[in-house]
């Protein structure tokens, strides 16, 4: 009989990196005889799912107190998500449970309830919610661990959660529950992305028996436009791809590429699009491309001669920097979290986070340098591939 896998995500669609991580490795079990689901919240983007009519209810974060109300039952397990996610594992009767991004919009409540069944549950961390209460390790925009060692009231303290005091709470509380100890009792492997979250890990006191690194992997219709071994020939233009956000370092990134002769452009969008726009409209060298789909991604990564990731905050395994070297593509990024782990001479260059002088030596550097884009390109599909990445999942995360 085959293995069954159930993936437990808040959301269904690719939304975000940690949902197309999910949809890919959902794709990946199934190619390779295993039997996967899915379970989530209700969402109106969602695609269709075998339990999606047992998915949990649809919370909303925003609005009246009712709103709110029903938001902090969620984020406390007390409300419909026990019930419907019981349903699902009593149908399906799964192997494994694959935790993802599960706060707030689903809750842990479901680790427990697979762990009390005696059902395997293993966790991958997209961030880092279980040290820090609000989810990016951010303070000030700038990196913050005060809550690493148990002392979640410093979200309370400093409004952490939008800067608002009512949001603080409820994540100072979601904290409070489900602490260290419990999650720990209840989850068999923290999968880390990274060998910087699993330092950061170890630093918040968690078991180091329990926990593993396992990269992100590079979706497979990508891995095959890539495969050829990356263009030899390049057009003459850097690019950024991701969130225009202030933790993701774009206000230094723009600011130095207004000032470098090289060609710039940014695939992407977020709460500071609207406002580069503006400021940089009658910057010749800059192009907004907005938000483009997959295919146009790589093709920008493929032709370009660099990427830049300059994030000021812990970046993971950002999948932005997987595809850009699995592309052949060099990258410039941050010395900042997981960045640094997946660069060395041979691949890009990295320089100091919230400084734009060694942010333009780099970029300038790496613009001048004859690159080896096929090499790059095959250590890096060797290293991303989805061959690697589901041998480590199978035999150290799942122990089929």
């Amino acid at each position: 009989m085959a293995k069954r896998v159930l993936l437990v995500n808040k959301f269904y669609y690719a939304r975000g990196g940690d949902c197309v991580v999910v949809l890919n490795t959902e794709a990946l079990l199934r190619e390779n005889g295993v039997e996967a689901q899915v379970f989530a919240m209700e969402y109106p983007q969602n695609l269709p799912a075998h339990y999606q009519d047992r998915f949990a209810s649809r919370v909303n974060f925003g609005g009246g107190l009712r709103n709110q109300w029903q938001a902090l039952q969620r984020t406390m397990g007390c409300d419909d998500v026990r019930e419907r996610f019981e349903a699902v594992l009593d149908d399906f009767k799964p192997d494994v449970v694959h935790l993802h991004n599960i706060h707030s919009y689903l809750s842990p409540i479901v680790g427990e309830l697979a762990h009390k069944r005696g059902i395997r549950v293993v966790w991958t961390l997209h961030d880092y919610k279980l040290l820090c209460p609000r989810y990016d390790c951010l303070l000030g925009d700038k990196p913050c661990e005060k809550c690493f060692k148990g002392a979640k009231l410093n979200a309370l303290t400093h409004k952490c959660m939008k800067g608002s005091l009512p949001a603080s709470g409820v994540a100072w509380l979601e904290a409070r529950k489900w602490n260290r100890k419990r999650l720990e009792r209840n989850t068999d492997v923290f999968v880390c992305p990274s060998e910087f979250m699993a330092s950061k890990m170890l630093d918040g006191g968690f078991d180091p028996a329990k926990i593993k690194v396992l990269n992100n992997f590079l979706d497979p219709v990508k891995y095959e436009r890539y495969q050829s071994g990356g263009n030899t020939t390049r057009e003459d233009y850097y690019c950024f791809v991701g969130r225009l956000s202030s933790e993701k370092g774009i206000k230094d990134l723009l600011e130095v590429a207004s000032r470098l002769p090289y060609r710039l452009k940014v695939a992407g969008g977020g709460p500071l699009e609207p406002a580069m726009r503006i400021k940089y409209a009658d910057c010749s060298n800059i192009e907004f491309l907005g938000m483009i789909d997959a295919v146009r991604v790589a093709n920008l990564l493929a032709s370009a001669r660099l990427s830049v990731t300059p994030s000021q905050w812990y970046e993971n395994n950002p999948l932005s920097v997987v595809e850009s070297l699995c592309a052949g593509t060099p990258v410039a990024g941050s010395q900042v979290g997981g960045i640094p782990e997946l660069i060395d001479s041979s691949n890009g260059i990295v320089f100091q986070p919230f400084d734009q002088e060694t942010l333009s030596t780099a970029i300038t550097m790496a613009m001048s340098r004859d690159w080896d884009h096929a090499g790059i390109a095959a250590k890096a599909l060797e290293r991303f591939g989805s061959k690697a990445h589901l041998k480590g999942l199978m035999h150290d995360i799942y122990n089929f």
